[in-house]
């Protein structure tokens, strides 16, 4: 089995915004994306993934993860997405280094033509 080199981008944020960082992600040549509830505490307070969201599902938090073949795409995603967003929202990025299978999965050029 062998393993290539990629970068795991993490965006924990308001669901309210996520579609609009989600477009951010797509226009920047991502293949896709993961998105999960998310909860926890952290600066602004506590935020659930159960009884609060419930209520008000657009103040809940999201956790969305990308993968992507190369540092310079995650960090270009990231620096768009801060700038625009998370002096107004609540947000938290890092990018990690991750090793994975299906290498074309995750490169735009070779994934429209294996299609």
């Amino acid at each position: 089995m062998t393993l290539y080199t990629a970068e795991k981008l993490v965006i924990i944020t308001e669901k309210l915004i996520c579609e609009k960082v989600c477009s951010i992600i797509t226009k920047a040549g991502a293949t896709g994306y993961t998105l999960t509830p998310a909860g926890g505490k952290g600066s602004r307070n506590k935020r659930s993934t159960a009884d609060r969201a419930t209520v008000v599902d657009d103040f809940s938090n999201v956790k969305i993860e990308v993968i992507v073949s190369d540092k310079a795409m995650a960090e270009a995603i990231v620096e768009e997405v801060a700038h625009k967003y998370f002096n107004n929202y609540s947000g938290i990025a890092y990018v990690e280094d991750v090793g994975i299978l299906r290498q074309f999965k995750f490169n735009h050029a070779e994934l429209n033509n294996s299609q």
